[in-house]
């Protein structure tokens, strides 16, 4: 049953951090220092690996795609977000609204896959340390990679393509600072049912599943690391898994606050800072969490930074 005038919207609000007008400036400088911050240092992530031979190794490579992602993860929401700061209007346009949650969605989902390569990484390298060279092959990862990027892409373009058949009505007020699929289903004046169980469905496969396939993981970790009779081994053992571990609690943590928690502890300010974490901080701290305590990387990204500032005279 249809509801509300049948009026078709051709733009929506977003209302993600309206209701602090004071601070529309501040949180400009705020926004724009992150999303610079994690533009530059994921770059020089990716400069450092593609420029050092010693880094071109598995986990290395999984961390160069991760860095991408965490380029274009950002870039999908932040710049549009910064203009309407700018602008002192706060509407995207229908087909951009679209656009910019499939491109979320689809970052998102391949941050998740990637954190869980990374996971199956990290487990034979520490449980099968003598047969990792022949486990890890070129055409592993590169398959591996692939197949996420492919679902990754899959995911969002059925949400996308079911989007589109239903109505909007006059309501197009998103309380959120990105489209969002969960805040634009309930403005639809058309059923959304069969919305809704497709993205229940989807949360429990894109989600659930790599999650558990990364505890299982740390669980094979851990058993295999606590068998190492010294405490030296153990801690060295622990420390290659230190970084990756950090952001997939703080991924999985800002995911299952803004979807998995009780609608009733919902709010609109607590789901858009929520989802920065996942949508812009995270991104952000993925090159300084890897290269805090990795001196290979280090090493890497100082000889990257010398080689630019040799460029730039």
């Amino acid at each position: 049953m249809e509801k509300g005038n049948q009026t078709s919207v051709s733009e929506f609000l977003l209302l993600g951090f309206s209701s602090w007008p004071e601070q529309q400036a501040l949180l400009f400088v705020l926004f724009l220092c992150l999303y610079l911050t994690g533009l530059f240092g994921n770059l020089l992530i990716l400069l450092a690996i593609v420029s050092e031979r010693r880094l071109h190794t598995p986990m290395y490579f999984f961390l160069a795609n991760l860095s991408v992602v965490d380029l274009c993860l950002p870039s999908s929401t932040v710049p549009k977000m910064l203009l309407n700061i700018q602008a002192q209007t706060q509407t995207i346009s229908y087909p951009g609204c679209l656009a910019q949650m499939y491109f979320c969605m689809m970052f998102a989902n391949m941050d998740n896959f990637l954190l869980t390569v990374m996971a199956y990484d990290r487990y034979v390298a520490i449980c099968h340390p003598l047969h990792y060279s022949t486990i890890m092959t070129q055409l592993l990862c590169a398959s591996l990679v692939s197949v996420s990027w492919v679902f990754a892409t899959l995911n969002p373009l059925l949400h996308t393509l079911m989007l589109t058949r239903l109505h909007f009505c006059s309501n197009n007020i998103i309380h959120h600072f990105f489209c969002d699929i969960n805040s634009l289903l309930p403005l639809s004046c058309s059923d959304t049912s069969i919305n809704q169980f497709i993205v229940l469905v989807a949360v429990g496969l894109i989600f659930m599943v790599p999650s558990g396939c990364i505890m299982a993981s740390y669980s094979l970790i851990i058993s295999a690391v606590m068998k190492i009779p010294s405490a030296q081994g153990k801690l060295k053992a622990f420390s290659t898994c230190g970084s990756h571990l950090a952001l997939v609690i703080l991924f999985y943590g800002a995911i299952t606050g803004v979807y998995m928690s009780p609608s009733s502890n919902h709010s609109s300010e607590k789901d858009s800072a929520t989802s920065l974490v996942f949508m812009v901080v995270a991104p952000m701290l993925n090159p300084f969490i890897y290269s805090l305590r990795n001196s290979e990387l280090k090493g890497a990204l100082k000889k990257a930074v010398g080689q630019t500032k040799t460029f730039s005279q």
